[in-house]
């Protein structure tokens, strides 16, 4: 990926922010938000939808959040097609691959910059996926982020090998950093003693969904019984930390999780949740920290070690603290250090031929296909949810940069 220069980056800036004049929402105070803040909780939507998130902003709420996915359900509807044609002028110099990498950031960015003028609050931004394994691409784009903002923009860098590392450097230049794509405590383990960010994530609603759909029991209470161990670690890792890492309870599939998951640092927000939830719940809200959820799971399925979502071993946690101090120099190596410390299904060897099933099976990988490899504990339920993630949001800035190609042409 080629790395622009300096006078070209200044000109994207001026062209992101040139014109942002997004009349600010009146936020009021709600009773029921200031419960749940109460109980210790952080309120963010989960949307780049402005028209949803205006319904559902109270006072309370402090962020936003935008991904891959939902980035792309607002650029699908046209309303940037306009802005996209006049982003030609000044990238048309750049290889044509270039430009649209480079016009899906500057339509993050702008996006973004729209939602921290209307609401006030941060805004998490989403590197493009094909960054994910570019060490030199996610520091630059990451910093360019910040240019534009450093008040409201938390930078989104996904759960990879060189991802740590990239974010791990971005913390050290004063970023704001979102680590995401998590689906354990023990992979938390790793991305708080070696990163550091700010915010880090479990995404509960997949981890039931697996359960569910593969038939090793309904899913209820895993993704719950999840969020409050890895709430437990990252706050246990973090806390002589000049800033605590702070955990997210991310993609929340039902209002009830609101109450059942209280007192977690932040929760981001469908608006559907927030708004079923303003609805349904009483609004006394306590912490659940202390809760520990029974998982509802067939005989069957403790042969796949379903309990390495909420479990960490002590083998993991040295192993974290052990990248920490000696950090390694690329990804590469931090792969190599995580097999020979015995802990190879946080980061297995997987063949091209793996990774385009896991692609193909969606956000939801088959589990049939890879239980003979998980019992013998060469891959994990928590890393296929990591691959099938950031295959999903793969697809989704795929479908943002064919719009983008088609209007350049």
């Amino acid at each position: 990926m080629l790395i622009m220069d300096d006078t070209l980056k200044t000109k994207i800036k001026a062209f992101v922010l040139e014109g942002v004049e997004e009349e600010k929402v009146s936020a009021k105070a709600d009773p029921f938000w200031q419960s749940l803040r109460e109980a210790g909780t952080e309120l963010w939507l989960d949307t780049g939808d402005m028209e949803e998130a205006a319904k559902n902003w109270s006072a309370e709420m402090t962020a936003l959040t935008t991904n891959n996915t939902l980035v792309n359900k607002e650029i699908q509807k046209g309303i940037y097609d306009d802005f996209i044609a006049q982003t030609r002028t000044i990238v048309q110099d750049l290889p044509v691959d270039e430009q649209i990498v480079e016009i899906a950031f500057i339509l993050n960015a702008r996006h973004g910059m729209r939602l921290a003028k209307k609401f006030g609050g941060f805004v998490s931004v989403e590197l493009h996926t094909n960054t994910a394994h570019n060490f030199d691409a996610i520091v630059d784009y990451g910093l360019r982020y910040h240019a534009i903002n450093p008040e409201q923009f938390i930078v989104k860098v996904p759960y990879t090998a060189v991802g740590l590392l990239g974010a791990r450097r971005l913390r050290e230049l004063g970023v704001r950093i979102n680590f995401t794509l998590e689906f354990s405590a023990r992979q938390n383990a790793l991305v708080t003693a070696v990163t550091k960010p700010n915010y880090c994530n479990v995404f509960l609603g997949r981890i039931g969904a697996y359960i569910k759909d593969n038939a090793l029991g309904s899913g209820e209470g895993a993704g719950e019984r999840t969020v409050i161990s890895t709430q437990n670690t990252v706050s246990q890792l973090s806390k002589n930390n000049p800033e605590p890492t702070k955990l997210i309870a991310a993609s929340l599939r039902g209002y009830q999780q609101l109450e059942d998951l209280a007192g977690t640092d932040v929760y981001t927000m469908p608006t559907k949740v927030a708004a079923d939830g303003r609805q349904q719940l009483s609004g006394q809200f306590s912490s659940k920290k202390e809760v520990v959820y029974p998982v509802d799971l067939t005989e069957d399925a403790g042969k796949y070690f379903p309990e390495k979502l909420w479990e960490v071993s002590e083998k993991e946690i040295a192993l974290a603290l052990a990248l920490d101090k000696d950090c390694p120099k690329d990804g590469n190596e931090l792969i190599d250090r995580v097999h020979e410390a015995g802990c190879g299904d946080l980061f297995p060897y997987l063949s091209e031929r793996d990774l385009k099933f896991i692609s193909d099976d969606g956000k939801i990988p088959n589990h049939e296909r890879w239980a003979t490899r998980i019992e013998s504990g060469e891959l994990a339920i928590d890393t296929l949810l990591n691959l099938a993630g950031l295959a999903s949001f793969t697809a989704d800035q795929a479908a943002l940069d064919d719009r983008i190609r088609r209007i350049i042409a």
